[in-house]
């Protein structure tokens, strides 16, 4: 492995040189949740502890003016009381991260992944893009307002899930307790979309793509039982073998391809801004839905997920031995579910590829499309994207389907207005890194994230009800 000197940024965004200490900090504590909602074990929930203390630390300000609460495993949140209470604001992001392999070298980290140092004008670390970058910048933009005898209009709710990146049980029993105190956000942020680069052919510049919606999920599991044996007498079909033409088949008959209205407000948002073929096509997305869904899949996997469910195989298993017949093989799917299906036209899909009664399709997981929200028009929709001027005035800001899935999908039941989107500027590069190796954030989208949230919170729409 190279391993790359690290150094300071000696010329960075001056609200960034901060955001990027805090996040050093926060991403030195190995946040990773285990699966399911039971209680932490005790030392796993001695790193939470540990994290929520470099928080207080941190941001002395915000935690002293709200009220703190516990909510799940380890999650947080906090209100931060307004003038009025009507029309409550809340913005959200996680904790927790994904795990990374003992053996990080090998799987080809420039620097270790849980040191979060500072090298070449970024942070490097897990957790920098997912979500804790976005988390650092909230805070700071919170704590820089509140130090300058700022206070907000109305009420602030804060959401910081601990455990996101299994499902968000956390997530799920701060909603469950708003709700049963009657409090319904009138708009919503979380993680989700960012300020992309290379997200379009022929777009040069950065497109701020904000999700109004996201994607349903569904985990099926593929199985197929067998008799099992020897391995010195296999029969004629296996088990694997069964599942093998399975997959192949999943594989080789895509979902099929649609362009919701969402994507069609994208595409003729982006329009203009393109050079290339693809522009005059694009401006004309709304007359020429089933020729771009046809021929967007056929662009790349990011497009392909913007017109499609997707299916992803992503776990398999077999016999216990290199000499033993598999009784049971089992493949597990992750599927992401187009806004405009469902999960029920997922599993028929999936059912009619396969047209193997030995495959069994089992729902392990599933939940819906989230409902979209309100775009053009709404002054809700026109706070983000002032916000994004004020922060990256050279970004296109366009609604899209998040294909991801986020702790928003939870809050969604409970607030008209539920928006996805990180103000961290992301390269192809940084995109594929995200729960993959050398995962890293620029210190200067870091102070244009800050700069985005003080924007946002001091802006006409969350200010003084009219």
């Amino acid at each position: 492995m190279r391993r790359k000197k690290a150094s300071s940024a000696a010329e960075a965004h001056p609200a960034g040189l901060a955001a990027a200490q805090h996040l050093q900090t926060l991403v030195r504590i190995p946040t990773v949740a285990p699966p399911g909602d039971a209680p932490l074990p005790p030392e796993v929930a001695e790193i939470f502890a540990r994290h929520r203390a470099a928080m207080e630390e941190c941001y002395p300000r915000v935690f002293a003016a709200a009220s703190v609460e516990t909510v799940g495993r380890a999650g947080l949140l906090l209100r931060l009381p307004g003038t009025v209470a009507d029309r409550p604001v809340m913005l959200m992001a996680h904790q927790d991260v994904v795990p990374v392999p003992q053996d990080w070298e090998a799987e080809g980290w420039e620097f270790p992944p849980f040191d979060g140092t500072i090298a070449d004008g970024h942070v490097h670390g897990r957790g920098t893009l997912d979500d804790k970058g976005a988390l650092v910048v909230l805070l700071d933009a919170l704590e820089s307002l509140l130090e300058g005898g700022w206070s907000p209009a109305r009420d602030v709710y804060l959401l910081f899930g601990a455990d996101e990146e299994q499902h968000g049980p956390s997530a799920v029993a701060a909603v469950a307790a708003l709700e049963e105190r009657g409090i319904e956000p009138w708009l919503v942020l979380d993680e989700g979309g960012a300020v992309a680069l290379e997200a379009f052919p022929g777009l040069k510049g950065p497109a701020a793509v904000i999700g109004a919606s996201e994607k349903g999920i569904v985990t099926v599991e593929l199985v197929v039982e067998s008799l099992g044996g020897h391995a010195s007498t296999p029969p004629r079909e296996s088990a694997p073998g069964i599942l093998g033409g399975a997959l192949v088949a999943v594989e080789g008959s895509p979902f099929p391809s649609s362009l919701h209205d969402l994507s069609v407000e994208m595409f003729e948002g982006i329009a203009p801004h393109l050079r290339g073929p693809l522009k005059p096509l694009l401006r004309r997305a709304r007359s020429l839905r089933g020729p771009l869904a046809s021929v967007l899949p056929r662009l790349g996997p990011e497009l392909a997920a913007m017109v499609r469910t997707t299916a992803a195989i992503t776990m398999l298993e077999g016999s216990p031995a290199q000499n033993v017949l598999a009784t049971r093989a089992k493949a597990t799917l992750n599927c992401r579910v187009a806004v405009g299906s469902s999960v029920e036209d997922t599993v028929t899909h999936l059912v009619a590829v396969i047209g193997d009664e030995r495959v069994s399709v089992e729902v392990i997981e599933a939940s819906e499309p989230s409902p979209v929200s309100p775009t053009e028009g709404d002054e809700r929709w026109d706070a983000l994207v002032d916000a994004v001027a004020a922060s990256y005035p050279d970004a296109v800001a366009v609604p899209y389907v998040m294909m991801a899935a986020s702790d928003a999908r939870h809050v969604a039941r409970i607030a008209p207005a539920v928006y996805r989107f990180s103000p961290l500027l992301m390269d192809k590069k940084q995109r594929e890194a995200i729960h993959g190796p050398n995962e890293k954030v620029s210190i200067d989208s870091l102070g244009r994230g800050v700069e985005f949230y003080r924007a946002l919170l001091t802006g006409p729409a969350l200010g003084p009800a009219a």
